[in-house]
């Protein structure tokens, strides 16, 4: 006697489980939801810190340099050109897509050129990271993002060079665009430059809040 298969509840002809777009259980889902709750945890802890130190210390407050304010439109800048990557790839625009990657590795130069401006600019007021404990914790910090953008950088490099590499026939711009795993990964290098964003502007509220509640 033949048995009959089990039953699947009703589905779209042709559709088809893919992990890639499980966003919650894959692992580079749950590799970047623990980096990007480790990395705030550590910043959180850090300005903690920071505002304890100064309390006890009786320390005076550090003005940041407007070079601050401005740097955060570049990151802005750089977060809406990684939008305009992810657009561009939906849509498999070849061009665009990669305009909007160098776009965004240029923007992130120019962030990390300006922050050093902005450090240059504190040693020019005499503050330096030796010269009391919340200049110290300054410098930590905000070095501390700078390294994170530094370490963004590489992903970019990758994705700029794979696209440069593949998407010279229509075929292989198709096997490109048509990846679940690129798509996966870029979705998620966007959601990190988000972050990043969203914890420069963190903390460039957070220093001139200290400045001014004096």
């Amino acid at each position: 006697m033949s048995e009959t298969p089990p039953q699947r509840g009703p589905q779209k002809e042709n559709e088809e489980y893919s992990e890639y777009q499980n966003y919650t259980f894959h692992p580079y889902n749950v590799l970047l939801f623990l980096t990007l709750m480790g990395i705030t945890a550590m910043f959180l802890a850090f300005t903690a810190a920071f505002v304890y130190t100064r309390i006890q210390s009786d320390l005076p407050p550090l003005k940041l340099p407007n070079i601050f304010i401005f740097n955060t439109i570049i990151l802005l800048g750089s977060s809406a050109t990684m939008i305009w990557a992810k657009r561009s790839y939906r849509e498999d625009n070849t061009l665009n897509y990669q305009r909007a990657l160098i776009s965004t590795m240029i923007l992130s130069v120019v962030f990390m050129i300006l922050q050093a401006i902005g450090w240059s600019q504190l040693f020019g007021n005499q503050i330096y990271i030796n010269t009391d404990n919340s200049a110290g914790y300054l410098y930590v910090i905000s070095g501390l993002h700078f390294a994170h953008v530094i370490a963004g950088l590489p992903f970019l490099g990758i994705f700029l060079w794979v696209a440069r590499k593949r998407m010279k026939e229509p075929v292989s711009v198709l096997v490109y665009f048509s990846d679940p795993e690129k798509r996966l990964k870029l979705r998620l290098l966007t959601i990190y430059w988000h972050f990043l964003d969203a914890l420069w502007i963190y903390l460039v509220i957070f220093f001139y809040l200290n400045y001014l509640l004096r």
